[in-house]
């Protein structure tokens, strides 16, 4: 993450560590502008040593220009360009690996508002960067000048991208065979990236598809909509299944018959339960991060599946993943991998996914629901600080966390943790109760306010 001021290649060597947990993220023009975009373009094109690289984007006003930047830089250390245009962030996973370029860029800055944005690098195969290869980058990034700068044919040049959002969703159906027939959809698309491929692609399947919050006009992406606020989506759907994407369309929360939301742990603890049903969980086991509810552990402990924990970020779970061999892996912010689909969070795929456990059982979204977890009350805060690079050395505040948790017992849980992306200390707090979870959090809130800000 970008720290607070525009960062330029004269002062980029004193500013804060550049990638946070999921790219990097700032407020597009100010700390993500052009310039930063031309010289990341720059550090991560040299080492291709030619090569192509696939760039994509959600709705943004400020995409285009970081796009153009980004091809900029490309071009000029010797990297041919293959623009996606507006594509879910899973389509610049895949075409990455389909189109066999070196490698995917997507710009985008997911569930936040429409002011920032961010850049996100895949491998030739699909997968998120990883920390080693972020660093790499940002080192050739800080040494700065002189870059490769070939000449004649050897500049970088815009390459055809043959329809890349019709052959993402191509990708999307090859790998299901589901028909959707007879299943009421409402779909809300965030005003992103998902705006045009989530109601072509279930459209296509068969199913009966209403859709919300697909007029993307640059500002309104992920505004009181998206997987941000399933709220509006259960306010909207009517009895249909919901799903809710965010401005990439990696994460989707579900809007149940009876429109109760349901997060990114009761839809892997349902496709998780129905797969190991099925002898399709290799080795029992799914990946989930520290923010898992503990009624998603229990869940899975009753159903004879092991849980192995990561810290918070989609990327840690794909480490582990690949670390264990399990084929699936998620967080409750509505990131789901499966492996055996796709080799990064992916909304529409997610979603493919659990309409197939639906189609295949004969049940409803709520009645999976009810059999696969019962979630513990959860109370998740965001507390705006202006240090929250200092919350390991904050004593009161792992004092209020140490004596909440001696409150709850075995019968709940506390996470005090800084965020990778944005300027806020993230609280999650469960509890037997709604009340004790809500009293708990907002006491630690406070403390945290009073230590941090």
């Amino acid at each position: 993450m970008v720290g607070a001021g525009k960062v330029t290649s004269a002062d980029f060597p004193a500013a804060r560590r550049l990638f946070g947990t999921d790219g990097v993220r700032g407020l597009a023009n100010r700390e993500l502008d052009a310039e930063l975009a031309l010289g990341l373009a720059r550090a991560a094109g040299e080492t291709l040593a030619g090569g192509t690289a696939v760039i994509g984007r959600d709705t943004r006003r400020s995409g285009e220009m970081l796009a153009f930047a980004l091809q900029a830089g490309f071009h000029s250390v010797g990297v041919d360009t293959l623009d996606a245009g507006v594509i879910p962030v899973g389509g610049v996973s895949a075409l990455a690996e389909d189109w066999r370029a070196g490698l995917g860029v997507m710009v985008s800055a997911s569930h936040n508002p429409a002011a920032d944005n961010g850049v996100k690098f895949f491998t030739d195969q699909g997968y998120k960067f990883s920390e080693e290869a972020e660093e790499g980058i940002e080192r050739r990034l800080r040494e700065g000048p002189p870059w490769a700068a070939p000449t004649g044919e050897g500049v970088g040049a815009p390459r055809p991208a043959p329809h890349p959002l019709d052959r993402y969703l191509d990708i999307v159906r090859s790998r299901s065979d589901v028909s959707l027939a007879g299943v009421s959809l409402a779909l809300d698309c965030a005003n992103g990236a998902a705006s045009r491929a989530a109601p072509v692609l279930f459209s296509s399947l068969g199913a009966d598809v209403e859709v919300h919050y697909a007029a993307p006009d640059g500002m309104n992406i992920n505004l009181e909509c998206g997987a941000a606020d399933p709220a509006a989506l259960a306010g909207l759907a009517g009895g249909r299944i919901g799903l809710a994407f965010d401005g990439d369309a990696d994460r989707l929360f579900v809007v149940d018959e009876e429109g109760r939301t349901a997060n990114g742990d009761v839809v892997m603890a349902i496709i998780a339960r129905h797969l190991h049903s099925r002898g399709r969980l290799p080795g029992g086991l799914v990946v989930a991060t520290v923010m898992s509810n503990l009624g998603f552990r229990l869940a899975m402990r009753e159903a004879g599946i092991e849980v192995i924990e990561t810290r918070v970020g989609d990327r840690y779970v794909l480490e582990e993943m690949m670390r264990s061999g399990a084929v699936l892996g998620g967080e409750q912010s509505g990131h789901v991998i499966f492996l055996e689909r796709a080799r990064t969070g992916d909304g529409l795929q997610t979603a493919l996914l659990l309409l197939e456990v639906m189609v295949e059982t004969g049940l409803t979204v709520r009645e999976l629901r009810r059999r696969a977890i019962t979630e513990f009350p959860q109370v998740l805060r965001n507390v705006e600080v202006g240090r929250r690079e200092d919350l390991d050395e904050a004593e009161e505040v792992w004092e209020a966390v140490a004596a909440a948790e001696a409150e709850l017992g075995d019968r709940g849980r506390v996470l005090v943790r800084a965020s990778g992306t944005e300027p806020v200390i993230r609280v999650m707090v469960e509890a037997p109760t709604a009340p004790a979870a809500e009293e708990t959090a907002a006491r630690l809130a406070k403390q945290i306010t009073q230590t941090l800000a």
